[in-house]
């Protein structure tokens, strides 16, 4: 299938992921255009996109696919209706320009959030039981472009991608915040270590994402991890070989004593009115297992990097290597 022909356009794609999925349509020569609120680069491939003004998504005319990658995902986003006016009334405006348009073909990531705290292996099927707005909310999107596809089901495409933890050069989320702390030997293993952590390499989520714009009409929902997961003691322990030749998870406390720790945060970031990097949900997400099934594999979508390979290309760019003047990106 030729893709080359077609203009894509890249909704947040200025973003961690969006610049990543950009590098890679470029690679392979893809007509894109990135729309974003945050444009630096004055390109002839970027223009100001605001999912919450429909006028701007007027933009979108021409597309013959969409790739909506924006959305508000921290956990302490304030004011609350943040997210209900970005992630869900952002997703119906996006699919009222979709009918505008007449543009049949939409790719949403979601997010296994979705899920919550969810049983081992929680596969596509699995039951949404979310914890926070941002999980709430990328559902209640999820709904909205469902909707969309429905009207037109023979002829319009839908792709809903849940990624679980997303890392890797450059970003600056809760995966990065856990190794700056190993690599700044201030890091303390709470727990057992043996709770296992479904991630995702950025490279591989999007290489998976241009592989979805292959697919034809109906309604793709997939889970992407990178498999095989790791246990905490073992990211924490090849971490430590990476950076310091260390084959340990270093000093370890009971997990009661992490959570304890995680409310006197909570206490503290009330008073001081803003955020700590530790948190009592941090440190519950930290001994939590998050591990995920997947049915990738039926695209027949192979990922070229592995979990591990990924890690360390992330910890020499970050820990060892100088790229102190490369852009970062600030995620959860």
């Amino acid at each position: 299938m030729v893709l080359n022909t077609k203009k894509i356009s890249i909704i947040g794609g200025a973003g961690f992921v969006g610049s990543r999925l950009a590098d890679l349509f470029d690679r392979h020569s893809l007509n894109y255009l990135i729309c974003d609120i945050n444009i630096k680069d004055r390109s002839d491939k970027i223009t100001y996109l605001d999912v919450e003004d429909q006028n701007s998504l007027e933009k979108l005319e021409g597309s013959t696919v969409i790739i909506n990658l924006a959305a508000v995902h921290r956990d302490d986003a304030r004011p609350i209706s943040r997210y209900d006016d970005v992630n869900v009334k952002g997703a119906v405006n996006v699919c009222n320009a979709a009918r505008k348009l007449n543009i049949r073909k939409i790719v949403f990531t979601s997010s296994v959030a979705i899920y919550g705290f969810a049983p081992i292996n929680t596969d596509e099927a699995g039951k949404p039981n979310f914890f926070n707005d941002y999980g709430r909310t990328k559902y209640l999107a999820e709904g909205v472009y469902k909707k969309w596809q429905a009207e037109d089901p023979l002829n319009r495409t839908l792709v809903i991608i849940r990624p679980t933890v997303i890392f890797g050069e450059g970003n600056r989320g809760n995966v990065y915040n856990l190794l700056n702390q190993i690599a700044s030997r201030k890091f303390v293993m709470f727990g057992n270590g043996k709770n296992r952590k479904s991630m995702a390499y950025v490279e591989n989520v999007a290489a998976f994402i241009r592989c979805s714009l292959s697919l034809g009409s109906g309604v793709h929902v997939y889970n992407y991890i990178d498999k095989p997961d790791f246990d905490m003691n073992t990211l924490v322990s090849v971490s430590r070989k990476i950076l310091f030749n260390k084959n340990n998870v270093g000093l370890r406390l009971p997990g009661f004593f992490g959570i304890f720790i995680g409310y006197l945060a909570d206490i503290a970031a009330k008073a001081l009115k803003r955020s700590l990097p530790v948190s009592s949900i941090r440190v519950k997400k930290f001994m939590a297992t998050s591990q995920f099934a997947s049915s990738v594999s039926d695209t027949r979508f192979i990922p070229k990097i592995s979990l591990q390979d990924g890690l360390e290309k992330t910890l020499r760019y970050e820990f060892i290597e100088d790229n102190s003047d490369k852009r970062t990106f600030d995620t959860e």
